[in-house]
């Protein structure tokens, strides 16, 4: 019995740790994560017109925010995390908002140029079964 308390208790003092640690996110994760927030909502279907609307308008001030962090963050510099790398080689999915403002588009048609979709396509599609 004694073996068996020992090790649930050397369990319990070293899993501590681990668990209490903060977790850390740095300035482009937490603009990935607001972003899929945004194309999450552009993508769901079970809200109205008006709520959608108003959810896009939070998280584009948001993202325009998180975006000019990201731009001025001098912590990134030298640092050649796959994360980073890939952030800065796609600026126009990256920093999506600030994109779609110099491009003169609304974010959900630059969006989905940028995945290589267009409205018209989208329109014209048709659900079927496979």
């Amino acid at each position: 019995m004694k073996p068996l308390f020992r090790t649930l208790a050397l369990t319990m003092v070293l899993g501590t740790p681990v668990i209490a640690a903060p977790a850390f996110a740095g300035t482009v994760e937490n603009l990935e994560r607001e972003r899929a927030i945004l194309v999450e909502t552009l993508l769901a279907n079970d809200m109205t017109a008006e709520e959608r609307f108003s959810k896009v308008n939070v998280s584009k001030s948001r993202l325009i925010d998180l975006e000019r962090i990201v731009l001025r963050d001098k912590s990134l510099v030298g640092r050649n995390t796959p994360a980073i790398k890939r952030a800065f080689a796609n600026y126009d999915l990256t920093f999506m908002v600030h994109a779609a403002i110099e491009k003169d588009r609304a974010l959900a048609d630059h969006w989905l140029t940028q995945i290589g979709l267009d409205k018209q396509g989208l329109l014209s599609a048709q659900m079927r079964r496979r």
